[in-house]
C-alpha cells in the first residue's frame, strides 16, 4: 500500500478538536529534573523537587518544563533513551524509600556540586535500590502495574543487555534478539534481575506520580518532552523492528539528522534509525499511539522535539560520516496527527519548530492549531541588527511559547557577552524602548520576555538568575562529559527574586 498524506485536501482548513483547549497567558520555568539541587548527587523526585514546585507556585509560575525522563542512553543524553516506555531509576529518591522503611541503612548525603557524575550517582543509587527491593513486599497495586506489556518488556530488555555486557541487541543470540516475537527463551535464570527492574519502574512511576499530583494541586502543569527518534540500542527498536529501516543484521540502512544550520556547518548526524513510515501507517500508527499514550500519563503538556521531522525528515545513508549528504523525505504528517489528536483530545501539544523550515511545516502546525516556539536570542538578526522578518512574525503571534533560550542554547548572559559592543548597544536600546529599565541584564531580559504577545513565556532558570556558559545544559552536535551535567546547588537566588518576578507576572498579565 502506498503512503497517503492527503495534504492538499487540508490546505486552508483547520482540524476540529473534540475538546477545546484553553490558552490563557501564563509563564513557566525550564529546568531538567537532573539539575535540581538534590542531595543524592543529582536532581530527583525528592524534597528538592517539591520545594521547587512551592517556589514556582509562590512566584506565580504555572508551567514547569522538564526534559525527557526516559532511561538515559549514549552520552547521558535524554534524547537517546533506552526506552520510550520506561523511566530512569536515577531520578528515584532514596530518602523517600527510607521514610517508608524500604531502606534500613543510613544514606550518606552527597555534597552539593554543580556537575552530575552520572556513573558515580548510578552506582550509589543502585546499591540502595537493591536493598529496597529485598525489603519490598508486592501488593495488589504492584501486581497490576507489572501486567503492563511495555514495562515488562523493558525489564526483559535491560536484563538481556546486562547479560550481554551491554552490547546492542542486534549482537545478541537469536533467542534474545527475537524474544518479543517468539517468547521461546526460558526466563527462569533471569527472574531476579527482571523483578528488580520491574520494582525500579514501579517506584519511578509512583514517585513521579506523587510529584505531578503535588504540582497540579499547586496549579502547576508539568510540560514534558518526547524525542521524535529513538536510539538503535533501545527497547523501542528491539520490540518493533519492522517500524524502522533496518538491514538483515539489524543495523540501520538510513539514519536521522539535520543538514547544516546555525549549530553545525556539516549538519548533525544523530545516528538514530529512521522510521519505515509506510509500515507504521499500514498499522494505523499504533507505534506512535503507544509512545504518545505513555507520555500522556506523565505530562500535562507535551513538547514534540524536532517537530519538522513529522512533516519532512533528513534521511542519511548510514555509510555517510556526516549529515551533509542526505535527502528530505515527506512523512504522513496529517494522517498521523489526526489519529493522535483523536486518541488524546485533551493533551496539549507544542511544536518545536525552530530552525530554517519550509512553509509546509508551519501550515502543518497551524492546521492542528499547535503552539510553536520562538527564541529571544533569534529575534535579533546579528547581521542587520534588526528583528528578522520571520522572528518579527513569530514575536507578534499569540499561539506561541516564547523562550529566552532552550536547553540547546547558550545562556542569555553568555550570548550577550559574546556580542560585539555595537550589537550589545543595539540590544540595550531595544530593551530600553520596551520599557525594560531594570539594573541587571537578566532582569531586563526576563521583563522583555514576559511582555511578549505569546500565550506562554518560559524561562530557563539559568537565565532568570543570570548564569553564564558554565551553566549551559547542552551544546548540540557534541558529545562530552559536560553536556547534561549542570546542577544547581541551591535555589536561594531564585527565592531572592520572588517578589520581583511576581510583580512582573502581574504587570504582564500572566497571573
Amino acid at each position: 500500500m502506498g503512503r497517503s498524506n492527503n495534504k492538499k485536501n487540508r490546505l486552508g482548513q483547520k482540524f476540529i478538536r473534540e475538546v477545546e483547549l484553553k490558552s490563557d497567558r501564563k509563564a513557566g520555568v525550564l529546568l531538567p529534573v537532573s539539575a535540581l539541587n538534590g542531595d543524592e548527587g543529582i536532581g530527583d523526585f525528592g524534597d528538592a523537587a517539591f520545594e521547587f514546585v512551592d517556589i514556582l507556585s509562590e512566584i506565580g509560575f504555572e508551567i514547569w518544563q522538564i526534559l525527557p525522563l526516559n532511561p538515559l542512553g549514549y552520552g547521558n543524553s535524554p534524547y537517546q533513551p533506552y526506552s520510550s516506555f520506561a523511566g530512569d531509576e536515577i531520578y528515584i529518591s532514596l530518602e523517600k524509600l527510607k521514610r517508608i522503611n524500604l531502606i534500613k541503612s543510613d544514606i550518606p548525603k552527597i555534597p552539593q556540586d554543580k556537575k552530575v557524575d552520572f556513573i558515580k550517582v548510578r552506582a550509589f543509587k543502585e546499591k540502595y535500590l537493591r536493598e529496597a527491593f529485598k525489603n519490598f513486599e508486592p501488593d495488589d497495586d504492584y501486581k497490576q502495574f507489572i501486567k503492563n506489556e511495555f514495562i515488562y518488556n523493558y525489564a526483559v530488555f535491560m536484563t538481556f543487555r546486562k547479560h550481554n555486557n551491554f552490547a546492542v541487541w542486534n549482537k545478541w543470540s537469536d533467542s534474545m534478539k527475537n524474544w518479543v516475537d517468539d517468547k521461546s527463551l526460558d526466563l527462569t535464570e533471569f527472574k531476579d534481575e527482571i523483578n528488580f527492574k520491574l520494582f525500579e519502574q514501579y517506584i519511578f512511576y509512583k514517585q513521579l506520580g506523587e510529584l505531578r499530583s503535588y504540582a497540579n494541586a499547586k496549579k502547576i502543569e508539568i510540560m514534558g518532552d518526547i524525542p521524535i527518534y529513538v536510539g538503535l540500542d533501545s527497547q523501542d527498536v528491539w520490540q518493533n523492528k519492522k517500524c524502522f529501516l533496518l538491514n538483515k543484521n539489524g543495523n540501520p540502512k538510513f539514519i536521522a539528522g539535520v543538514p547544516p544550520d546555525n549549530f553545525s556547518k556539516t549538519g548533525q548526524r544523530w545516528g538514530n534509525p529512521v522510521y519505515d513510515w509506510e509500515y507504521i501507517q499500514e498499522n494505523d500508527f499504533q507505534f506512535w499511539i503507544d509512545r504518545i499514550g505513555y507520555s500522556s500519563e506523565l505530562y500535562d503538556i507535551l513538547r514534540l522535539d524536532h517537530f519538522r521531522g513529522f512533516e519532512t525528515y533528513w534521511k542519511i545513508n548510514s555509510r555517510n560520516k556526516t549529515a551533509l549528504k542526505g535527502v528530505w523525505v515527506e512523512a504522513p504528517a496529517y494522517d498521523l496527527f489526526e489519529k493522535i489528536i483523536k486518541f488524546f483530545p485533551s493533551l496539549e501539544f507544542v511544536a518545536e519548530d525552530l530552525g530554517d523550515l519550509r512553509q509546509e511545516v508551519f501550515d502543518f502546525r497551524d492546521y492542528f492549531d499547535l503552539k510553536g516556539m520562538t527564541i529571544i536570542q533569534y529575534s535579533f538578526d546579528g547581521r542587520k541588527m534588526t528583528k528578522s522578518k520571520k522572528s518579527k512574525e513569530n514575536f507578534d503571534k499569540k499561539n506561541m511559547i516564547v523562550y529566552t533560550g532552550t536547553h540547546d542554547n547558550m545562556t542569555m548572559k553568555s550570548w550577550y557577552e559574546a556580542l560585539c559592543p555595537e550589537r550589545q548597544k543595539y540590544v540595550m536600546r531595544v530593551l530600553k524602548s520596551e520599557g525594560c529599565l531594570e539594573e541587571k541584564f537578566e532582569d531586563k531580559l526576563t521583563h522583555y520576555t514576559l511582555k511578549h504577545n505569546a500565550d506562554y513565556a518560559i524561562l530557563p532558570l539559568q537565565d532568570i538568575v543570570g548564569y553564564g556558559d558554565e551553566a549551559r545544559i547542552n551544546t548540540p552536535g557534541t558529545c562530552n562529559n559536560i553536556n547534561w551535567t549542570y546542577k544547581f546547588t541551591s535555589m536561594d537566588e531564585l527565592k531572592a527574586k520572588k517578589e520581583f518576578i511576581r510583580n512582573l507576572l502581574k504587570e504582564t498579565n500572566r497571573i
